[in-house]
């Protein structure tokens, strides 16, 4: 097994032991959600709250990060799985659970960040309005617009106070959705949270 310490070494310096104290919650384990969660184990962040109701089926394996052997289970279980096998020591709260608004100040009190990986457009309003109301000095990194393909140009951040916003801002996903495309939004989702928490670190 791989000791922890080296697991981190290529990290940028300053940012481990900034993210082993971290908590980061996402709403969703889907396709910006599983491979955002993937991003966070491999930079270091020390906890992470894992909430989504579905479970793996074979249309997710085109963009999200399970195999064929997860089918069937939880998205959550599945995921955590290969989450301790990038970080033994990673800390995990699984919730398996569809959730409502009344849920996120119990759910995500821990976290310093969330990141909503929703699919439908109306559930990621409440989230966004319900976390901002529970937590309003807490940032939230939302995903908007991954559907279709290329129109990499067109995929950017945008911050609306405490609200950053990572996508094309426009497509949805009756375009289809793209591993490549949806990994660069979710990829965009991580490194924002990560940067949120070690300058909020440098500031303090």
């Amino acid at each position: 097994m791989i000791k922890q310490p080296d697991l981190f070494v290529r990290n940028v310096p300053g940012s481990t032991e900034v993210l082993q104290r971290a908590t980061v919650g996402l709403a969703g384990c889907g396709g910006l959600g599983s491979n955002a969660a993937v991003a966070l184990a491999r930079a270091g962040v020390g906890r992470l709250i894992l909430a989504d109701f579905d479970r793996v089926e074979p249309s997710n394996l085109n963009r999200q990060h399970y195999f064929l052997s997860d089918v069937g289970k939880p998205k959550t279980d599945a995921l955590a799985e290969h989450l301790r096998r990038i970080n033994p020591k990673i800390e995990l709260k699984l919730i398996s659970k569809k959730l409502a608004p009344s849920d996120i100040p119990s759910i995500f009190g821990a976290a310093d960040i969330l990141i909503e990986a929703f699919d439908r457009a109306e559930a990621k309003q409440w989230l966004i309005e319900a976390w901002c109301r529970a937590f309003p000095d807490r940032p939230i990194v939302a995903g908007n617009g991954i559907g279709g393909l290329g129109d990499t140009d067109l995929i950017t951040v945008r911050r609306m106070g405490n609200i950053w916003f990572c996508g094309d801002g426009s497509s949805d996903m009756s375009l289809g959705l793209c591993a490549a495309r949806v990994g660069i939004v979710a990829m965009m989702q991580a490194n924002v949270a990560i940067s949120i928490l070690v300058k909020k670190s440098h500031l303090a």
